[in-house]
């Protein structure tokens, strides 16, 4: 199969692992720069052509859209999928998982397990939305964030209603939730391919830090999740809609609950933690799975 890699730089350790995968298994890889591709958006020949190439001949993409680029990103995404290319996760499920408060209302719904979460617009409802989620301490987070960028937390009532304020005051759109404080500022990051938890990693915070990012110097080791772990995790990434996915929990006194389905999680951290192939795995699903116009995304919302 030719498999095109979308992806802004060859260099990162996520799309050079994927290549080397590929290549491996006797695939022709191409890395596409997303944001250099332009289209015809034509009834009869959809097109994308990237410097200079038509790349009507791609079989599979694997699309690596960073979170600023979402828009375009899943507009070369959507063509590919015009053309009948399997994307291996869909424009549509990668705008879902995007959109924090879109991906939580939608876990919500299947019933899947969250953290007590509040939304609102207006600054006259801060005290409302704060006792929603059982008062201080609590963590605001902004919709648009990523990386734990964006992410506060607030160790009492009147902090929170300044960040909020000052939040708002901006026009940010915010989400107010519940702070786990049982979790001991880690996470868990269940790597999801197809139906199946893959690996899962255990990521812990720096001293002094709640947020446990790798990209803020926390930690990450391998872990063996619970039945029940898993089982949230491969029904977060279905809710989604999403083929990969990495799925980040909590473990709180009342079972492990959801923060957030990535729709590019990184190999790097996964990989070195567990020893797991997960960039050959993911490259085995393509082989099982692909066929062309295999566009199925049937979820509503």
């Amino acid at each position: 199969m030719k498999i095109a890699i979308l992806s802004r730089k060859a260099s990162l350790y996520s799309t050079s692992r994927l290549k080397d995968a590929a290549e491996a298994r006797g695939h022709t890889v191409q890395i596409v720069d997303y944001l250099r591709c332009y289209m015809d958006i034509a009834s009869h020949r959809p097109r994308i052509i990237y410097q200079g190439e038509d790349l009507g001949d791609v079989d599979v993409v694997i699309p690596r859209i960073g979170a600023s680029h979402t828009f375009y990103g899943t507009a070369v995404v959507r063509q590919f999928e015009m053309m009948g290319v399997y994307a291996v996760n869909e424009s549509q499920a990668i705008a879902r998982s995007r959109d924090k408060l879109r991906c939580l209302q939608l876990l919500a719904r299947g019933g899947i397990g969250l953290p007590v979460t509040g939304f609102a617009h207006s600054t006259k409802d801060v005290q409302g939305v704060i006792q929603l989620v059982g008062g201080a301490p609590l963590v605001v987070k902004l919709l648009e964030g990523t990386q734990g960028i964006g992410v506060v937390l607030c160790e009492t009532g009147q902090a929170a209603e300044s960040v909020i304020e000052a939040f708002r005051g901006l026009d940010a759109n915010i989400l107010v939730q519940e702070f786990i404080k049982e979790a001991k500022g880690a996470d868990v990051r269940a790597f999801v391919v197809g139906d199946k938890v893959v690996a899962a990693m255990k990521r812990q915070a720096a001293e002094g830090e709640f947020r446990s990012n790798l990209h803020r110097g926390g930690s990450a080791s391998s872990i063996k999740l619970t039945p029940e772990e898993r089982s949230t995790a491969r029904r977060a990434a279905k809710a989604m809609g999403l083929r990969v996915a990495g799925v980040d929990l909590l473990r709180s006194n009342h079972g492990a609950v959801v923060m957030e389905v990535n729709s590019s999680p990184g190999l790097e951290g996964i990989e070195t933690s567990t020893g797991v192939d997960v960039a050959n795995t993911i490259v085995e699903f393509i082989e099982k799975n692909a066929s062309p116009g295999k566009t199925r995304d049937r979820i509503q919302g």
